[in-house]
C-alpha cells in the first residue's frame, strides 16, 4: 500500500468506532497524519482507540447530531493547531424496509445521522479553515456518500436519501469555498466488509453482490486508500468531485 504524504496534517475522522472510520485512520496514520477518532460510541470508541499503539490517535465522544457539541468539540480540537482534514464518516443503515413500511422516526434519525451530522461538522469546520494559512492548500473535507446515493437501492429509502443529498451538499461546499484553498469531495463505494454488512440477512447480502459486476464487497482498506489520497495536496483540483469505487456498479 502506498503511504501517501499527509505529514504533519491534523485529522478529524467521524464515526472513529467503526470499520471504515478505523481503516481511514490507519490510512491517514500511515502518511503521517495525526488523527482524532470521533464517535457517540464512547465504548466503541476507546476500543478503537486502544487498537492504535502509536501516539498521533486521540479519541473524543461526540453527538454529530447535536449544534452544540459539535461547535465545542471542534473548537476544542482547534486549540492544538489546524484543522487540514475532515472526514465525514459517521453513518447509520437504517430500516430494511420499502418506504411504506418504513417508520417516520427511523427516516429522520438516519437523515440526522448521516446528513445533519456531516452538515454541521463542515459548517463549523470550514470557517476555521478558509482562514489558515494556505500550506499549499488550507483544507480537505471528504465526506463519505454510497453508490446507493446515486442509483437508489430497494428496501432502504432514507439511507439512499441521505448519501444522495451528501453528493449535493459536497457539490455546493466545494463551489462555495472552490477559492478559498479548501477542497470538497465526495467517495461513493460499493457496499463494503463492515459492521454494517454483519446486519445482512444471507438473501440481502446476495441481493446486493448481484448487482456489484465485481463480484465482492469492497474491503475496508481500498476505500480508505482512496480516501487518504484525497486527503493529500496532490488532490489539488478536483473540488466537487464524487469519487466512486464500486467494482462496476457505479453506472454515471
Amino acid at each position: 500500500m502506498n503511504a501517501y504524504d499527509l505529514g504533519g496534517k491534523r485529522a478529524i475522522v467521524t464515526g472513529g468506532a467503526g470499520g471504515f472510520g478505523i481503516g481511514i485512520a490507519q490510512a491517514l496514520l500511515a502518511g503521517g497524519a495525526t488523527v482524532e477518532l470521533w464517535d457517540v460510541n464512547g465504548d466503541g470508541l476507546q476500543a478503537a482507540r486502544a487498537a492504535f499503539a502509536g501516539a498521533r490517535v486521540a479519541a473524543r465522544v461526540v453527538d454529530i447530531t447535536r449544534e452544540q457539541e459539535v461547535e465545542e468539540a471542534v473548537a476544542a480540537f482547534a486549540t492544538g493547531g489546524r484543522i487540514d482534514i475532515l472526514v465525514n464518516n459517521a453513518g447509520v443503515l437504517g430500516e430494511v424496509r420499502p418506504v411504506w413500511e418504513t417508520s417516520p422516526a427511523d427516516f429522520r434519525r438516519v437523515l440526522e445521522v448521516n446528513l445533519v451530522g456531516a452538515y454541521l461538522m463542515a459548517r463549523a469546520v470550514t470557517p476555521r479553515m478558509r482562514g489558515q494559512d494556505a500550506a499549499p492548500l488550507r483544507g480537505h473535507i471528504v465526506n463519505m456518500s454510497s453508490i446507493q446515493g446515486k442509483e437508489g437501492m430497494p428496501m432502504a429509502g432514507a439511507y439512499a436519501a441521505s448519501k444522495a443529498a451528501l453528493i449535493a451538499l459536497t457539490k455546493t461546499l466545494a463551489k462555495e469555498t472552490a477559492r478559498d484553498g479548501v477542497v470538497v469531495t465526495a467517495v461513493t463505494p460499493a457496499a463494503a466488509e463492515t459492521a454494517m454488512a454483519k446486519l445482512l440477512t444471507p438473501e440481502r447480502r446476495a441481493e446486493i453482490e448481484g448487482r456489484i459486476p465485481a463480484g465482492r464487497f469492497v474491503a475496508v482498506d481500498e476505500v480508505a486508500r482512496l480516501v487518504a489520497w484525497l486527503c493529500t495536496d496532490d488532490c489539488s483540483f478536483s473540488t466537487g468531485g464524487v469519487f466512486d469505487i464500486s467494482g462496476g456498479r457505479a453506472s454515471y
